[in-house]
């Protein structure tokens, strides 16, 4: 999966429905060993850990691979590493990488690429994790209005899920530092001041502050809090009903006031528990759709 762009809402809401049967016990066999290997050219917690957990959920081999000490810094191209270990015997790769679509280089390469994020275009995993911990609060998505808050021009998070959640028939709104944002056609018009979008938001998500795509800083931390971030005293003009999220890592005291980061409207570790049966979904997917392709 490099995208979600061909994605339909019946086969988004089929991969949900395959990732809360994980969640829910499903245990699968495999007919043969699968060896995979996560290849991360950015630095990673969540998304690296939680695809080699739902890999092991799933009983593959997982073949470890350091991009620090690889060929790459000899001058090797992604596409010869990524043939070397598609002829090595490698079934299937995880691919985390800066540069914006760089499954494109890859087409002649047979196995399954899952992609783990690429520059700030894409993050198809994220997004399904997200639509998970959404589905778990409301179950519909049907006219919920979302607020997706923060570094929009930087985020492929922004981009990947803002697209799927039109799909799915939500309402998306965006806020921030306005001079973040680019014009695009993801956003439609719809960027809203944050203290408007507060009181009206069904889910607020709040995005981190890319500081090592900006440069300099821009923000001293409490004036960004103050201005852009979720305060206690924001939180309080929240709907009832609404819940909090964010990709993370998070910059507490910054895009989040520390102590909300664990209230009861948080769903942001739910998120990180659901990431690894929505990459258990979505790795099972893969190997379906490869081996349908070879029938």
């Amino acid at each position: 999966m490099h995208t979600l762009e061909n994605l339909d809402k019946e086969k988004i809401l089929a991969l949900l429905a395959l990732a809360n049967d994980f969640k829910n016990g499903l245990e699968v066999k495999l007919k043969s060993k699968i060896f995979a290997s996560n290849l991360f050219f950015e630095d990673s917690t969540r998304t690296k850990m939680s695809f080699e957990m739902a890999e092991r959920k799933l009983g593959f081999e997982v073949i470890p691979f350091d991009a620090s000490k690889s060929s790459v810094n000899k001058g090797e191209s992604l596409y010869d590493t990524v043939k070397t270990l598609e002829s090595i015997g490698i079934n299937l790769l995880v691919i985390r990488h800066s540069q914006n679509n760089f499954y494109n280089e890859l087409k002649n390469i047979k196995i399954p690429i899952i992609n783990a994020g690429d520059g700030t275009a894409n993050h198809p995993s994220q997004t399904i994790l997200d639509l998970m911990t959404i589905q778990q609060e409301f179950g519909d998505f049907e006219n919920l209005k979302i607020g997706i808050v923060g570094d929009v021009k930087h985020s492929r998070v922004a981009h990947s899920l803002s697209d799927a959640l039109r799909k799915m028939g939500s309402k998306v709104f965006f806020s921030g530092p306005e001079e973040w944002f680019e014009e695009a056609n993801f956003m439609n018009d719809t960027y809203r001041n944050l203290d408007e979008l507060v009181p009206v938001a069904d889910v607020l998500i709040f995005l981190r502050i890319q500081h090592e795509r900006h440069g300099e800083k821009k923000y001293k931390d409490e004036d960004y809090l103050k201005k852009y971030g979720l305060t206690k005293k924001r939180e309080q003009k929240m709907k009832p009903t609404s819940i909090i999220m964010h990709p993370a890592p998070i910059n507490r005291n910054v895009e989040i006031d520390s102590d909300l980061v664990e209230c009861k409207r948080s769903r942001i570790f739910k998120q990180m528990e659901n990431g690894v049966f929505a990459r258990m979904a979505i790795l099972s997917n893969a190997l379906q759709y490869r081996a349908k392709s070879q029938d």
